[in-house]
C-alpha cells in the first residue's frame, strides 16, 4: 500500500501544489495554501440515485417534486414556491447577519406544523441555541437539537431520527473522519457537502447548509460547492441597519429573480411585504439633494431615496468623492458627464452620494436619479415631492431605456406618486391602459430632465 502524500491546497480556489507557496499562482491570494494529506485509499462508491439504464427523452414521465410550504411566505417566493423535499440549500452571509436566526425561525414554524426537524450546530452549544430559541418563542414541536461536528455521527443520527428537514450550521465546522485534514479545508468542505447531498437525495430530506463568505463577499470553499447544491441563497444587510435581504444566486426548482426583505427585531426577523414604503418612511419633504428612484431587485420593483451633498472642499485641488450604496466608478462617471455636458466644474466641491436606509443599488437605472440629486443640491432646489425618476445615462448625455419599466411605474403609482420621469424609449413602449392615472414624462437627454425638474 502506497504511503499518503502531503500536498498544499489553496483554500480560496482549490489550486494544488507539491510544496508550500506564499502566494497562490492561480488566484493571487497570500498565505492561502494549507497542507493536506492526499489519501489514495479507494472508498466504496455510494451513488446518490438508484442505478438505472439510459431512457429515451420521450419515455420519461414528468413528476412534480413535492414542496414544503414555509410559514414565511417571502422565503417561499425566493425558493420558487416552497422548500422542495430532498433538496440541498446552501445559505451564505456575513457573520452575525442573522442566518442562524432565520433558519431557527423556519425550524420553529415547521415544528409547529407537525414536521420533524433536526438542527445540527457545529459552532454553538445547545445552551446558546436555547437562549436564542426562547427569544424567538420556540415552545413545542418535534425540533431536535444536536451540537456535533463529526460527519459520520450526524449522518447516522439523521438516518435514525428521519427528519423532514435537516439544518447544518455550518458546513465549515463539520469534518469527516475519513480525511486527515482539518475542518474548513477544501477537501473537508467538499466531502461534507457531498455526503449531505447523498443523504438528502437518498432519504428525501430537505437540507440546509450554512456557509461562510470571504472578505470579497463570495461563498467560501471550493466553487464546486455551489455546483453541488440545488439552491444557493445569499443573506445580505448592514449591521448598522435593521433590514436584511434574502436573494437566490442559483435555483434548480425556480427563478433566481425573487427577493425577500426582512426587518431584524428583538423577537426575530419580520417579513416586510412592502419594501418601498419601508425605505421611504423617513424621507424628508422639500429638502434639496433628495430624489426617489424606481429600482428593481431581482423581479421586484422597489423605490429608494438617493441623497447627494455638494459642499466647498477644504482641501484645495483634492476634492473628496464618496458613494455609499452605489458603484463608486459609475458615480464618478456621472459626475464627469455633468461637468462636460453642463459646463459646470466640480473641482472645488466635495460630493457625497448615498442610498438612504443602507440599501445597495447596482443597476444603471439609478443614473438619472444620481445626476438630479447632485444638481438639486447644487442649485439648492428640491425635486418635487411626488416625482419618481429612473433611466440610464450615456456618455453623450442621452437618457437610455431600461428594463421592466412598467413594473417600476406601477410601483410608483401604488405608493401615491404623481409623476414619473423616465426615458423616452420606455415611454413609447408603454400602453396607456396598463399605466393608470399617473403622469409620465419622457426625456431623451440629461439637460431635458433637468429643465423639467427645475
Amino acid at each position: 500500500m502506497s504511503q499518503p502524500k502531503a500536498i498544499f491546497i489553496c483554500q480560496s480556489c482549490g489550486f494544488n501544489s507539491a510544496k508550500w507557496l506564499g502566494r497562490c499562482p492561480n488566484c493571487g491570494e497570500w498565505n492561502s495554501l494549507v497542507e493536506e494529506i492526499e489519501d489514495k485509499e479507494t472508498r466504496p462508491f455510494a451513488p446518490s440515485f438508484p442505478l438505472q439504464e439510459p431512457i429515451l427523452f420521450q419515455d420519461i414521465k414528468e413528476t412534480k417534486k413535492p414542496r414544503i410550504q414555509l410559514p414565511l411566505e417571502e422565503v417561499n417566493k425566493v425558493l420558487g414556491g416552497g422548500l422542495v423535499v430532498g433538496s440541498l440549500v446552501l445559505i451564505g452571509g456575513e457573520p452575525g447577519i442573522g442566518k442562524s436566526t432565520l433558519l431557527l425561525q423556519i425550524c420553529r414554524d415547521l415544528a409547529l406544523k407537525g414536521e420533524r426537524i433536526l438542527y445540527v450546530s457545529g459552532e454553538e452549544s445547545l445552551e446558546q441555541i436555547k437562549i436564542r430559541g426562547d427569544r424567538l418563542g420556540i415552545r413545542d414541536g418535534d425540533l431536535y437539537l444536536l451540537a456535533e461536528t463529526n460527519l459520520e455521527r450526524i449522518v447516522n443520527l439523521a438516518e435514525r431520527i428521519e427528519p423532514k428537514v435537516l439544518v447544518i450550521d455550518s458546513v465549515q465546522t463539520i469534518y469527516s473522519a475519513k480525511l486527515t485534514s482539518g475542518p474548513g479545508t477544501i477537501s473537508q468542505v467538499r466531502e461534507v457537502a457531498n455526503e449531505i447531498f447523498r443523504l438528502a437525495k437518498r432519504n428525501q430530506i430537505a437540507s440546509f447548509l450554512v456557509g461562510h463568505i470571504t472578505k470579497e463577499g463570495g461563498l467560501a470553499g471550493p466553487k464546486s460547492l455551489e455546483h453541488m447544491v440545488d439552491v444557493v441563497l445569499l443573506f445580505e444587510g448592514e449591521r448598522d441597519h435593521t433590514h436584511r435581504v434574502l436573494r437566490a444566486l442559483k435555483n434548480r426548482f425556480g427563478s433566481v429573480a425573487e427577493l425577500a426583505v426582512f426587518e431584524m427585531t428583538s423577537s426575530g426577523l419580520q417579513a416586510i411585504p412592502n419594501p418601498s414604503e419601508f425605505f421611504l418612511k423617513e424621507r424628508p419633504v422639500g429638502e434639496p439633494g433628495s430624489v426617489v428612484v424606481a429600482t428593481v431587485k431581482g423581479s421586484r420593483p422597489m423605490l429608494a431615496e438617493i441623497q447627494a451633498l455638494v459642499s466647498p472642499t477644504l482641501f484645495s485641488g483634492n476634492p473628496r468623492r464618496m458613494a455609499v450604496g452605489l458603484d463608486h466608478y459609475r458615480s464618478a462617471m456621472i459626475l464627469a458627464i455633468l461637468e462636460k455636458r453642463l459646463g459646470r466644474s466640480f473641482a472645488s466641491d466635495d460630493i457625497y452620494v448615498n442610498v438612504a436606509g443602507g440599501l445597495n443599488i447596482d443597476e444603471p437605472a439609478a443614473d438619472l436619479a444620481i445626476a438630479l440629486a447632485i444638481i438639486s443640491c447644487l442649485k439648492n432646489k428640491a425635486v418635487p415631492n411626488g416625482a419618481v425618476v429612473f433611466g440610464e445615462i450615456g456618455l453623450s448625455g442621452e437618457v437610455r431605456s431600461v428594463s421592466q419599466a412598467l413594473s417600476r411605474v406601477r410601483e410608483a403609482e401604488s405608493l401615491g406618486f404623481e409623476t414619473v420621469i423616465l426615458p423616452r424609449g420606455n415611454l413609447m413602449a408603454l400602453e396607456r391602459d396598463d399605466i393608470g392615472l399617473i403622469r409620465l414624462q419622457g426625456v431623451s437627454t440629461l439637460r431635458e430632465a433637468i429643465n423639467i425638474i427645475f
